[in-house]
């Protein structure tokens, strides 16, 4: 069970995902980062608020934090168009191209 277990971690795919997965995370929080501490405080240059992740109102004594949450959904719009312009349209592209059945003259 040990030898099979060995096998199953050291296959191409599993190797390929846990690559993927530390850069993954990696270039999450390096995204995270940039837009807390350059993005957002350039948006709140231009609309006069300081700083986002401070936003909040309270409702029956709890406390909403929806700023951290701005903060966070603005890294999501950048990961996921970052992601869609360097990876899924190159590899379309690429597809297409491979898939295009030679023309027959």
């Amino acid at each position: 069970m040990l030898k099979e277990f060995k096998q199953f971690l050291l296959r191409g795919n599993v190797v390929d995902l846990l690559v993927g997965v530390v850069i993954g995370s990696s270039f999450g929080a390096l995204v995270g980062a940039f837009v807390s501490d350059f993005v957002t405080p350039f948006i709140a240059a231009i609309i006069k608020i300081p700083d986002f992740s401070k936003l909040s109102f309270s409702l029956n004594g709890s406390v909403f934090m929806y700023g951290h949450f701005l903060n966070t959904a603005i890294s999501f719009v950048l990961v996921a168009g970052v992601i869609f312009l360097f990876i899924v349209k190159p590899v379309n592209i690429f597809m297409s191209k491979k898939n295009k059945q030679p023309e027959e003259k």
